[in-house]
């Protein structure tokens, strides 16, 4: 909702601020007063290109500011809009109320954009302004030539919600899974060309079946066997100075033992001594034991040798190829089996992704078929509510028709089904409806707009919550009718006021005696200036006198202040009724 709106320095207006509230408000005055000025401001707050021109004559800037009071219902409903907040740095509360400040800075040279005092670009405020305000003026573009608003005005009417939210959540999950699949894909070849990388390794590896200290193991023999000749000759010579030779260690180390054992009977000093020559005596016997075992083991093979050789240098390679040791090759071997096992895993994941794709599919189609079929039943009926209210606002022969065109091919499924919505309008007899973007008269198109969103709104729904915050201009709706169909017109704007705030310009008395907020825009002379103000007619006395003036001209008579009372008597009657 646009609470507050301040201009300065803008055409013809000094500074002016008008305070706006919930519900229908009303500006007239007499034309060329500046209400054309106030709707361009609104416009500029959208996102609207603006240009120097508009700079008031003597001033060296300008500026437009607009507050806008947003309720968490709206971020509730529209993802988008809490998200664009977001990234603009508005912290968006999940419940309560956010103030939006917007301020445009035209000078001579340059055009700044600000919301809550941060700097942002046009683009970023265009995109803002879709879901804060909706223009409806002669000659303009309005949501209405928005194709992707029919199908949301059809679904509000038909209150379609539950089925929409069921095709949303399904749609969801198809995109996420074909995602997947897609990513997999994308993977595909690479993931085939590690697979056959990975199984020749692992297959190598395990070919060669390298064990921990094999190759230390497998050194120490080549060592004994590449050296037979020295290692037979050494164990020859040692075990006979150990052992064969008259004059062995052992002779003479026994023949020590005898006379230390003898000296420690008369000295016990000797004991220990004796002691430690019997443990070395011991530990020769045994070397000589060791010794003569391992000579007689010492057998030269050149066959074994060449294994060995052959082993070794497998094992190298692969201590090359995968690690510089062999607990590296093992560690490898591990890592590239998990890998194998993950890739292999992944396969049978895709296939299984593919067949919930499947499923998933069907029953879309399913969901969204029922949902094509509700559409075309109530677009029939949409169709002739829309025609019967037209009529209302002098457009008799109006005929107004929903284009359902749908197409069941996977690349036409969205979150909203696979319908696209169009609708097509003629004002003509005889004339063929064409789509709203090819409709002429602005005038036409913003009573096709106001018929549209009363109808729309039989009762709220939620997929009408994120537009409840918009703010809904008209702007000049009711050129060129009769009074009796200004007054349909003021009763349809009063009905849609309901849902959203509404400002319209009115030149109609029978439309501004709807007004819960009327203002008076006047032009003015001061000091052979032009000067452009407003006023808010807050008593039912002036209110009177302007719709008085509406009906008669600046020459009020009695007939027309009557008249106007009984006019804005009537409304408010009509209202407490309701």
């Amino acid at each position: 909702m646009l609470s507050l709106l301040r201009i300065k320095n803008v055409a013809l207006i000094d500074e002016l601020e008008i305070e706006f509230a919930e519900g229908l408000n009303l500006l007239t005055g007499e034309t060329g007063s500046g209400k054309s000025i106030i709707v361009d401001s609104l416009s500029a707050l959208t996102g609207e290109r603006l240009t120097a021109d508009l700079i008031k004559e003597g001033a060296d800037s300008a500026r437009i500011e607009g507050l806008f009071v947003l309720e968490s219902s709206s971020f509730k409903a529209s993802e988008n809009l809490a998200k664009m907040l977001e990234e603009i740095g508005v912290e968006v509360e999940k419940t309560g109320e956010i103030e939006l400040l917007i301020r445009r800075e035209i000078s001579r040279s340059r055009n700044r954009i600000f919301i809550n005092d941060r700097l942002v670009t046009q683009g970023v405020l265009k995109k803002l302004g879709s879901f804060l305000v909706d223009i409806h003026a002669q000659g303009e573009q309005s949501s209405l030539f928005d194709v992707s608003t029919h199908l949301e005005m059809l679904d509000e009417y038909a209150k379609l919600e539950d089925l929409r939210e069921k095709v949303a959540e399904i749609f969801s999950e198809f995109v996420a899974v074909k995602t997947q699949i897609n990513q997999l894909k994308s993977k595909e070849t690479e993931n085939m060309q590690r697979l056959d990388i990975l199984r020749f390794q692992i297959e190598e590896i395990k070919r060669v079946n390298p064990k921990k200290g094999e190759e230390e193991a497998l050194e120490e023999e080549r060592k004994r066997l590449s050296n037979i000749e020295r290692l037979s000759a050494l164990t020859q010579e040692s075990y006979a100075l150990l052992y064969e030779n008259e004059e062995s260690i052992l002779a003479n180390l026994e023949k020590v033992i005898r006379k230390v054992g003898e000296l420690s009977e008369f000295d016990s000093e000797f004991k220990p001594y004796f002691q430690e020559l019997q443990n070395s005596l011991a530990l020769i016997e045994d070397l000589a034991v060791f010794i003569r075992s391992f000579r007689s083991g010492l057998e030269f093979s050149p066959e074994r040798l060449e294994e060995i050789e052959t082993r070794l240098a497998e094992i190298s390679r692969l201590k090359r190829k995968y690690g510089g040791s062999v607990e590296s090759v093992l560690e490898f071997l591990s890592n590239a089996q998990k890998e194998l096992e993950m890739l292999e895993m992944a396969e049978f994941h895709q296939e299984e992704l593919q067949r919930k794709l499947i499923a998933l599919r069907d029953e879309y189609l399913k969901v969204a078929r029922e949902l094509h079929r509700k559409r075309v039943e109530f677009a029939q009926e949409f169709e002739k509510e829309v025609e019967e209210n037209l009529k209302k606002v002098a457009l008799e022969k109006a005929v107004f028709k929903v284009n359902i065109l749908a197409d069941e091919s996977e690349e036409k499924f969205t979150a909203r089904g696979f319908d696209e919505v169009e609708f097509y309008f003629t004002a003509n007899v005889g004339e063929s409806p064409k789509p709203l973007a090819k409709i002429a008269s602005g005038g036409e198109a913003s009573r096709l707009m106001l018929v549209l969103k009363t109808v729309a709104k039989t009762k709220v729904s939620k997929l009408a919550q994120a537009e409840e915050s918009k703010t809904m201009v008209f702007d000049e709706v009711d050129v060129g009718i009769s009074s009796e169909v200004a007054k349909a017109v003021g009763a349809k704007l009063k009905e849609l006021s309901k849902f959203h705030q509404v400002l319209c310009v009115t030149h109609q008395p029978q439309v501004a005696s709807f007004a819960d907020h009327h203002f008076l825009v006047r032009k003015h002379f001061e000091n052979n200036k032009t000067r452009i103000s407003v006023q808010k007619l807050d008593s039912f006395d002036k209110r009177k006198a302007e719709i008085a003036r509406m009906l008669a001209g600046e020459e009020l008579s009695q007939t027309a202040m009557k008249h106007a009372e009984e006019m804005l008597i009537r409304v408010h009657e009509k209202s407490s009724n309701e």
